[in-house]
């Protein structure tokens, strides 16, 4: 006897809308917890994780028809198209705000162990731009790839660095991590990164 929710995953698998519907009902508190454990403090000032869940649950219906779900867990689909909306909402709410002359030498300034240039650069644009846009040559397109190989916590990191400005211990303290361990993460997240792209 098959299972109802492997009967589902199937159904969304196939471009079943209504079943897309059950899945984002059943899966409603689980996607909540992706969000909040993604969004910000500053964001969160902002935003409410149901509204991310609004946002995301629209683009997905929307996207449905395309979406490469074959063989896939939809959990983790959604879970991308949440992280995008989470990117876009920091554009809307911060990207266009004059940065501190301060906080822009602080960011732009690499700190001990870290570079600043193409790869840093191409990782934030990576972040903020939309990935159509963005993904014009196959370099883009290693790194994009790159990315998705990363596990959540490492893309945090990157985020919460490159893009937000926090400072290590700043990000140990949101990731439950020493100051050390998120220093040695993002050398590594990095490392990974520059290797995909042939950067040695």
């Amino acid at each position: 006897m098959s299972n109802p929710t492997d009967d589902l995953v199937e159904r969304v698998a196939n471009g079943d809308a209504e079943a897309l519907a059950e899945f984002l009902v059943a899966r409603r508190l689980a996607l909540l917890s992706f969000i909040e454990h993604r969004l910000g403090a500053a964001l969160r000032s902002k935003i409410e994780p149901d509204d991310i869940f609004q946002e995301t649950s629209a683009e997905a219906v929307r996207s449905l028809p395309e979406a490469p779900l074959a063989g896939r867990d939809p959990f983790s689909w959604l879970c991308q198209i949440a992280e995008r909306r989470i990117i876009d909402a920091h554009r809307r709410f911060f990207g266009s705000q004059k940065r501190n002359a301060a906080r822009e030498r602080a960011l732009d300034a690499p700190r001990p162990g870290e570079e600043r240039g193409g790869l840093i650069d191409l990782l934030i644009a990576s972040m903020t731009s939309a990935s159509q846009a963005f993904s014009r040559d196959q370099r883009q397109q290693r790194l994009l790839s790159a990315m998705e190989a990363l596990s959540a916590e490492q893309r945090d990191a990157l985020r919460l660095r490159y893009l937000e400005g926090r400072s290590s211990k700043e990000i140990g303290a949101q990731l439950g991590k020493s100051d050390g361990a998120v220093r040695v993460l993002l050398t590594r997240s990095l490392q990974k990164l520059r290797e995909t792209l042939g950067e040695e």
